[in-house]
């Protein structure tokens, strides 16, 4: 799967070992795995998932990084190169991609969001166009799983079955971490299900959650938590008697915090959407952060209602 140089430099790390010689043979060379890469880290444990054992999967964003704007380094070519299939969300949500995409040459890329009926953004610069968060929600998480699994079937055939037997476990696994939570959301007064954030990137969530969505912008840019978003979401907190106020992990807290203030709402704490923690954090992987990020919002909604 790999170029002839790193054939070549392969064969050079295996070379044959005194005992090896002495028995006149080289030992046979371990399979060659599979290499993936992803444009960030969410992806990138996903595809972890369904590869097992099979495949290396590398991302190009490192967790905790912040992927609309993202700026690639010369070590992210270097991380990337060998690759033998690109893993991307698409939905224009790495702009910055396509020029990285080119500079690696000639690679098949699957798009992981295709087949997704994708919610429209409903305001501001981006209103019509995809909202490109399709894996915080639950079943579009099933389409993700589903289209890795299928790349990676067809790019590696020997090991399909694997690929497949995997995809299909890491989906109940999800199903049963977050549905308990998803009843706990169903069980509150409907009027007051609603999920206020700062960026409008819950909607897929909000949908299979049953929940309406208020939020300061619709897209991480260059303008966020101006005076006129802020006023906009205080006004619709107070219309509409909702009870909790939520943020991002990856921006700044300071407006959906005075939001709560001025309000006298409850502040129901930070959610995770664009990307993991390290291993010691508090969402090291993809399903960390959906689990992480609905108990959030149920535990939220919940103490935001005895008040």
């Amino acid at each position: 799967m790999r170029s002839l140089t790193g054939s070549i430099a392969l064969a050079a790390a295996l070379s044959v070992s005194p005992v090896a010689a002495q028995q006149g043979g080289a030992p046979d060379p371990a399979p060659q795995r599979m290499k993936v890469v992803t444009t960030f880290t969410v992806l990138a444990d996903m595809a972890r998932q369904v590869a097992g054992d099979a495949a290396e999967v590398v991302s190009i964003t490192k967790p905790g990084s912040e992927i609309h704007g993202y700026q690639p380094t010369p070590r992210d070519f270097v991380r990337a190169e060998g690759a033998d299939l690109i893993l991307r969300n698409g939905m224009n949500l790495e702009i910055w991609f396509e020029q990285f995409l080119a500079n690696l040459g000639d690679l098949p890329s699957v798009t992981l969001t295709e087949g997704i009926t994708p919610i429209a953004v409903a305001q501001g610069a981006y209103e019509g166009n995809p909202n490109p968060h399709a894996w915080i929600g639950l079943d579009t998480a099933m389409a993700y799983i589903d289209n890795i699994a299928t790349a990676f079937a067809e790019h590696d055939p020997a090991n399909a079955a694997q690929y497949r037997a995997n995809a299909a476990a890491y989906q109940q696994q999800i199903r049963d971490a977050i549905s308990p939570i998803r009843d706990r959301i169903a069980a509150l007064p409907e009027s007051r299900r609603w999920l206020v954030s700062c960026e409008g990137a819950f909607s897929y969530l909000a949908r299979d959650f049953g929940l309406e969505e208020l939020y300061l912008w619709p897209m991480n840019a260059d303008r966020m938590g101006t005076p006129q978003q802020i006023r906009g979401v205080i006004d619709g907190v107070r219309q509409n008697d909702i009870p909790t106020v939520f943020c991002e992990s990856t921006v700044n807290t300071a407006p959906a915090r005075q939001i709560a203030r001025e309000t006298g709402v409850h502040y129901g704490g930070e959610l995770y959407v664009d990307s993991l923690s390290d291993a010691g954090g508090p969402v090291p992987s993809y399903l960390d952060l959906l689990r992480v990020t609905a108990e959030t919002i149920a535990a939220g909604l919940e103490e935001g209602n005895s008040r």
